[in-house]
C-alpha cells in the first residue's frame, strides 16, 4: 500500500530495463576509473601515510612530527628560496632565448631557420645529464671559456663560476630551450599578421610591433608557458644535484634525493618533503590552468585555411639569421663538441694542439663491445617501449571515453592528469615505499621502473589523445554504429585509424622523454635493471667521463632519429586538421 491507501504497482517494464542499459553503459567508463585509480592513488596515499609514520615512538605510531620538524627546520626555507629563485632564473633564460627564435623563425624571412629545427630534434634526443656534463666541462674552473679569460686578462678568478645559481640558472635555461621553441613556435604560427602588417604601415619599428602587437597577442600563452617551465624547473633535478650539491647550493629536489640515498634513509622526512613539494607544485599548477582558461580572450585567427604570411625584417633579417646560429651554438653546438672532445681522450683535458696526438677510440670501442652497456641500452628501450605503450593504449581510451560524454567519464580526464603534480625525485620516493609493501619482489626491478614511468607520463599521454579525439566528428562513429559496428568494433574500425599519427607522436614523446628521465630510475634502480641515464649519472660521479661521452653520443644519434620521426609525424597530424 502507499501512503494515499492505494495498491503500490510495479516500475513499468521499460523503466526496468533502462536501468540494467544504463549500468552497461557505464562499465567501460568505470573499468577504466578503476585503472587509473590503481595506477595513480596508491603512490599519493603511501606518501602520506609514511610522512604521519613516527619512526621515533613505537607508542604513537601516526604523529605530525615529522611536519614539525621539517617547518622547525631553517634549511627548508633556504632550500625553497634557492630552488624558487634558481627556476625563476632558468624560466627567464628559456623564454628569452626560445621565443625569440620561435618567432624569428615562425613569422619572418631570416635565414638558417633550418638550424633551429636540427637544433631541437638533437636536443629533444640527447640526455640531461650528457648536456649538464658537457657545461661542467666548458664552463668548469679549467674549462676552456675560463681558460681563455684567464690568458687575455691574466685574471686568477673565473669568469663563469658553474657551481653557483647563475650558472645553474644558464645551463637549466639552455636545457628548456627547444621546448619553448616548439611550445611559442605553435602560437606565433597560428597569429594573424595583419596586425603586424598594419602596425609597420603606421610607421611601427620591427621592436615597436614586436613589443606592442606580436607580443600582446601571445602574452596568455606566454604566461602559461611560464608557469610550466617554472614547474618543470622546480621539479628538475640533474642541474641542481651536479651543480647544486657541489657547490654547497640547496634545492628541494636535492635535499629529497639526499634524506633518501643517506645510510639509513630518512621515509619520513623525505615523504613530509614530498607532501609540502607536491602542494607547492599544486597551486603553480592551479595558476597555469586559470592563465590557460583566458586564452580564448586573445584569439585572432579563425577558420582552418587560415595561412600566416612571413614577416618581412628587410635589412635586419640577417640579424635574425644570426640570432638563430647562435641559439644553435648554445644550445647544441658547443655542448656537442665538449662531449665528443671528452668522447676521444683517455683522460679530461682541456683544448689544445698538443692534445691531438693523444686522441683514441678506445671509449667507442669499450662501449660498443661490452655486455653491460647492450645491457643498459636494452634496459632503457624496454622501460621507455613498456612505459610509452601502456601510457598511450591507457589515455586514448580514456580520451574517447571522456569526449564523448560517457556514462560515468566523469573522473577519468582528472585521473589521467593528476600524476602531473608529482615532481620525477617524489613519484620515486613515493614507489620506493610501495615496492618495499608489495610481496611481488618489485624493488630494485626493471617492472618498478616502468610502472613509474606509465604513472609519470599518463599526463603526457593525454596530451596528446585528447586532442585528437577531438577533431572527429562524432557522425562518422554514429555512421558506424547505424552500420551494425559495436563501441569496441567502433573504436578500434574508427577512432584508431584516424586518431594514429597523433598517437604514435605521442609515443614517440613518450619514449624520448621516459628514455632520459633520470630522477625517477635514480632511485628505483637496481644493479640489473639500470638505464643509460642512471648509468651515466654513476659513471660521471665516479669520474669516467669519457666512457660517459661515448655512451652519450651513441645514445643520442639514435634518439635523434626517434626525434626527428616524432617531428616529422606531428607536422603531418596538424597538416591533416589543418592547422599548419
Amino acid at each position: 500500500m502507499n501512503r494515499s491507501g492505494g495498491a503500490m504497482h510495479p516500475p513499468p517494464a521499460r523503466a526496468r530495463r533502462r536501468r540494467p542499459r544504463a549500468f552497461r553503459a557505464s562499465v567501460p567508463s568505470l573499468i577504466m576509473t578503476a585503472i587509473l585509480c590503481l595506477l595513480v592513488l596508491p603512490p599519493l596515499v603511501m606518501l602520506f601515510r609514511t610522512s604521519l609514520v613516527n619512526y621515533e615512538d613505537a607508542s604513537a605510531p601516526y604523529s605530525l612530527i615529522n611536519y614539525v620538524k621539517l617547518i622547525e627546520d631553517p634549511l627548508l626555507y633556504i632550500s625553497t628560496f634557492n630552488s624558487v629563485f634558481f627556476a625563476a632564473g632558468a624560466t627567464v633564460v628559456s623564454l628569452l632565448i626560445g621565443a625569440t627564435v620561435a618567432w624569428i623563425v615562425e613569422r619572418t624571412n631570416a635565414p638558417f631557420k633550418w638550424l633551429a629545427y636540427v637544433t631541437t630534434i638533437v636536443s629533444l634526443g640527447t640526455p640531461a645529464i650528457l648536456y649538464v656534463s658537457a657545461w661542467i666541462f666548458l664552463l668548469g674552473r679549467a674549462g676552456p671559456v675560463n681558460q681563455l679569460w684567464k690568458e687575455i686578462t691574466g685574471s686568477f678568478q673565473p669568469l663563469v663560476n658553474v657551481y653557483s645559481i647563475p650558472g645553474m640558472m644558464l645551463v637549466e635555461g639552455l636545457l628548456w630551450v627547444p621546448l619553448v621553441f616548439l611550445l611559442c613556435g605553435a602560437t606565433f604560427k597560428r597569429q594573424n599578421a595583419d596586425l603586424e602588417e598594419a602596425a609597420r604601415m603606421s610607421g611601427g619599428s620591427v621592436f615597436d610591433t614586436v613589443w606592442r602587437v606580436s607580443l600582446p597577442l601571445a602574452k596568455p600563452a606566454l604566461y602559461g608557458l611560464a608557469i610550466f617551465i617554472f614547474i618543470r624547473n622546480i621539479e628538475a633535478f640533474d642541474v641542481p644535484v651536479l651543480l647544486g650539491t657541489p657547490g654547497g647550493i640547496k634545492l628541494l629536489t636535492s635535499d629529497i634525493y639526499l634524506s633518501m640515498t643517506r645510510v639509513p634513509p630518512d621515509l619520513g622526512h623525505s615523504s613530509a618533503f614530498a607532501i609540502v613539494m607536491i602542494l607547492f607544485v599544486s597551486a603553480l599548477l592551479y595558476l597555469y590552468g586559470r592563465v590557460s582558461a583566458n586564452a580564448d580572450r586573445f584569439a585572432s585567427v579563425t577558420g582552418k585555411g587560415f595561412r600566416p604570411r612571413p614577416f618581412d625584417l628587410g635589412r635586419y633579417r640577417w640579424i635574425g639569421g644570426f640570432v638563430i646560429i647562435l641559439n644553435f651554438l648554445l644550445v647544441l653546438a658547443l655542448p656537442v663538441l665538449a662531449v665528443l672532445w671528452n668522447s676521444v681522450t683517455p683522460f679530461v683535458r682541456g683544448f689544445s694542439l698538443k692534445a691531438f696526438s693523444t686522441l683514441t677510440l678506445e671509449n667507442y670501442v669499450h662501449v660498443l663491445t661490452d655486455s653491460y652497456y647492450l645491457q643498459l641500452a636494452l634496459n632503457t628501450v624496454f622501460v621507455a617501449a613498456i612505459s610509452a605503450t601502456v601510457a598511450i593504449a591507457v589515455t586514448a581510451v580514456a580520451a574517447w571515453l571522456s569526449v564523448r560524454k560517457w556514462p560515468a567519464s566523469g573522473p577519468l580526464n582528472q585521473l589521467a592528469s593528476l600524476p602531473i603534480i608529482f615532481p620525477g625525485i617524489v613519484l620515486g620516493v613515493a614507489m620506493i615505499q610501495l615496492a618495499l609493501r608489495t610481496p611481488f619482489g618489485l624493488y630494485g626491478s626493471i617492472w618498478l621502473i616502468a610502472i613509474a614511468f606509465i604513472i609519470r607520463y599518463l599526463p603526457y599521454g593525454m596530451r596528446y589523445a585528447q586532442p585528437a579525439v577531438m577533431q572527429i566528428h562524432r557522425e562518422l562513429e554514429e555512421a558506424a554504429n547505424v552500420s551494425g559496428a559495436s563501441q569496441p568494433g567502433t573504436f578500434r574500425r574508427i577512432v584508431l585509424p584516424l586518431t594514429a599519427p597523433a598517437l604514435l607522436a605521442g609515443w614517440l614523446f613518450i619514449f624520448l622523454v621516459a628514455a632520459k628521465e633520470l630522477s625517477i630510475a635514480v632511485l628505483l634502480a637496481g644493479s640489473r635493471s639500470k638505464t643509460v641515464a642512471v648509468a651515466m649519472f654513476d659513471q660521471w660521479t665516479n669520474g669516467q667521463a669519457g666512457e660517459v661521452a661515448a655512451l652519450g653520443i651513441i645514445w643520442t644519434i639514435a634518439m635523434s632519429c626517434c626525434a626527428a620521426l616524432m617531428m616529422a609525424l606531428s607536422r603531418n597530424d596538424m597538416k591533416s586538421q589543418g592547422t599548419l
